[in-house]
């Protein structure tokens, strides 16, 4: 009996047989330990490639509308922005890009009811959120305080809904009754026309020039900056350049109350100051005073505003003739 439970057991191993398999165990454990570690490190690098959107609520009232949201899980709106920050800040440590999206709860609420998903679901969220990482004001987080990011973040709001407004606008006045042409798009030409001739007549210098046009239920704003080189070469940034001409052309073709101030800093010279209003599809220069009265008028409350230092308020440069005919004028 003793020789079969031998059989069954098999050999007794000897001491060093029992170090060989120790060795052995150790190994393999080692080995899947790092397998696991490699997979991780794997999944690690992979979350960094990435790019990750956060839509932010950026003012109190906002973040109050989603609070009746059951499954919203904030309910102090400085609270919500210190965890924002301090995810963002993760996020950059850890070498992943994050863009912030502005998070409109109506236009969150109007998604919901298109696309037939319960607003008070967090998955809805998530996939609006991914859509305004294409379709909404978005900035990518680069390291900067919520301080300075959410007045950009709604700067960038403004000027998309400016824009958004004006072509709406533009492309509702459909063709002229009387010869047929497409009015929104005669505009658009003529206002491209004017904005190329301001440009190669301010010379070289750092432009800042903007345009405001009467509307309701507010005026319109459009801002361009232009940087014009020695060498004749003037860099735009294109929605800048969209959204300015766009906003001109409705000036254009809705013969609204118009007027542009350009603002030009060159080395060695004070800052020039000037402008124009619009009449139908034209400029006309203002006077310096006239300038001078646009721009030291606090447009609120109607007083004097201080002029700067080293400011010239002057007459503009001659816009020559465009060599063609004016936009649509009937």
């Amino acid at each position: 009996m003793a020789g079969a439970a031998n059989l069954a057991c098999g050999p007794v191993s000897r001491p060093q047989d029992l170090e060989v398999m120790h060795v052995l165990t150790l190994t393999a454990r080692t080995g899947i330990t790092m397998a696991y570690t490699n997979q991780h490190s794997m999944r690690r690098v992979l979350c960094r490639e990435i790019a990750g959107t956060i839509g932010l609520l950026t003012d109190e009232r906002d973040f109050t509308a989603m609070r009746r949201y059951r499954t919203f899980p904030f309910d102090n709106y400085e609270s919500y922005l210190r965890q924002v920050e301090s995810l963002l800040r993760t996020r950059a440590d850890e070498g992943s890009h994050t863009t912030v999206a502005f998070f409109d709860p109506e236009k969150y609420a109007e998604f919901c009811v298109e696309s037939g998903l319960d607003p008070d679901a967090p998955a809805s969220r998530t996939r609006f959120t991914a859509e305004l990482a294409t379709t909404g004001p978005a900035l990518s987080y680069e390291g900067q305080p919520l301080t300075e990011l959410v007045p950009e973040l709604l700067d960038n709001a403004v000027r998309k809904a400016t824009w958004e407004y004006a072509a709406t606008v533009l492309s509702r006045l459909g063709p002229c009754a009387t010869c047929g042409e497409d009015i929104g798009r005669s505009a658009f030409a003529r206002a491209s026309d004017l904005l190329l001739r301001i440009l190669d007549a301010a010379g070289t210098g750092e432009h800042h020039l903007v345009c405001s046009v009467s509307a309701q239920p507010e005026t319109l704003t459009a801002v361009l900056h232009a940087d014009e080189s020695a060498g004749g070469g003037t860099p735009l940034d294109e929605p800048e350049a969209l959204e300015f001409t766009t906003v001109l052309a409705l000036g254009i073709a809705t013969h609204s109350a118009a007027g542009l101030v350009m603002r030009t800093s060159a080395s060695g010279t004070s800052d020039r100051v000037y402008g124009w209003r619009l009449r139908e599809d034209e400029l006309q220069p203002l006077t310096a005073g006239e300038v001078f009265d646009a721009y030291c008028t606090n447009s609120e409350s109607g007083d004097i505003v201080s002029p700067e230092s080293g400011v010239d308020y002057t007459e503009p440069p001659d816009l020559g003739d465009s060599g063609q005919a004016g936009g649509h004028t009937h």
